[in-house]
């Protein structure tokens, strides 16, 4: 939404360059992965997602959501607003 991925003139990737999330459970980061490698959610899985930015002039940031997978959707476990922007 407005934040492309693009490589510097220097040859870094910057912008939106990272997994979307990842199980939570026992371990910091565990199965399944929410990324390109299209893993299958199955209801109960609880799964971070947690988009971000990064700038090499810039700085990054990163916003995480817990979200608890639904037959038929998902619950969200995080209630927090979040508008940010880059000047």
């Amino acid at each position: 939404r407005g934040f492309p991925t693009r490589t510097t003139s220097s040859g870094r990737p910057e912008g939106y360059i990272h997994s979307t999330g990842h199980g939570l459970g026992l371990e910091i980061h565990e199965a399944p992965r929410v990324s390109r490698l299209h893993e299958i959610l199955k209801k109960g899985n609880v799964i971070t997602v947690e988009p971000g930015l990064y700038y090499a002039n810039r700085g990054g940031i990163r916003i995480e959501d817990v979200v608890y997978v639904c037959e038929k959707g998902y619950e969200p476990l995080t209630h927090l607003s979040k508008t940010f922007e880059i000047p």
